[in-house]
């Protein structure tokens, strides 16, 4: 079976050494820090301690999307030489480089109607879009085409949970997810809310309660929801902006409860972190049920 590459974008979380010991090709999503933009992908222009340090101290971050004429290049490059591409694109609920990417795929088939590049609306953001990438990976080496594992990755999208929890509401506020009244009133009281990935790819507010503490016992609540008991998780992925400790914890508290083949944690990237602010620690895994079906047996 032909070989094909994989593109991710800069939603997802991944280290220099997984790029390249699996040929990942990364597209950036440009992030704009106290105005000066960045388009060096994973950490090449400024460290992961230095972004989230300087948001803590009241630096101010947001993101841009990926154009459509960065997108007719990259498509035209892979179309040119015959390569087959699977792109996972950040969720088109949380930003507009999905669409980006259609009208350049739609334009770049005018010229190369032939062309097996196949785009994935990943539905998810950081390392929820991270574990779709690893799949597609392990469907690559078991020798699957493109179009193969992009119609695998289609149907197994909605079994991709994302859960988190943020320190600071104000970043939710800035993002347009909080009203400023509840934003400020939720900090003063010590609120920590349980968000999760809807079946659309955007963000629902599942759960509120006070404290860190709380809100880690919440995060596991969840996954007890959606993973059966005598489940063997075979990923479960622990991405954090620059609260490494608390991600070391929230692993114990899984491994508790359940038996991990292979846990990670990783540290946020930029494109998302900028959204929700240092302290924020999250986990994503393979569920045992749909999204749809999660939101229907729990919050329908």
């Amino acid at each position: 079976m032909k070989p094909f590459t994989i593109v991710v974008d800069t939603s997802c979380d991944l280290t220099p050494e997984f790029i390249d010991e699996h040929d990942i090709k990364v597209m950036p999503i440009p992030f704009i820090l106290d105005g000066t933009e960045h388009k060096d992908g994973y950490w090449q222009e400024i460290t992961g301690k230095e972004f989230y340090t300087a948001l803590g101290n009241g630096s101010s971050a947001n993101t841009s999307q990926i154009n459509p004429d960065a997108f007719v290049k990259s498509y035209t490059g892979f179309a040119e030489k015959g390569e087959d591409v699977i792109y996972i694109i950040l969720s088109s609920a949380l930003s507009a480089t999905y669409q980006s990417s259609q009208i350049a795929l739609a334009d770049v088939k005018e010229s190369y109607p032939d062309c097996n590049i196949f785009t994935i609306d990943s539905v998810s953001a950081t390392s929820a879009g991270t574990l779709l990438m690893m799949l597609a990976v392990e469907k690559r080496s078991e020798g699957a085409s493109a179009a193969e594992t992009a119609a695998w990755l289609e149907e197994k999208k909605n079994y991709t949970f994302g859960f988190f929890t943020v320190d600071d509401l104000m970043y939710l506020h800035r993002g347009g997810r909080l009203s400023k009244l509840s934003a400020v009133g939720g900090s003063l009281l010590g609120i920590k809310p349980v968000l999760n990935l809807k079946p659309d790819g955007g963000l629902s507010l599942k759960e509120k309660v006070r404290g860190r503490d709380a809100a880690m016992k919440q995060l596991i609540s969840q996954l007890e929801r959606c993973v059966s008991p005598d489940k063997v998780l075979d990923k479960l992925l622990i991405p954090h902006t620059d609260c490494e400790e608390d991600a070391l914890r929230l692993a114990e508290l899984v491994k508790e409860k359940f038996e991990v083949r292979h846990l990670e944690i990783l540290l946020m990237g930029p494109v998302i972190g900028a959204h929700v602010g240092p302290g924020t620690i999250a986990f994503t895994f393979i569920a045992d049920m749909t999204r749809e079906e999660f939101e229907s047996k729990y919050y329908g």
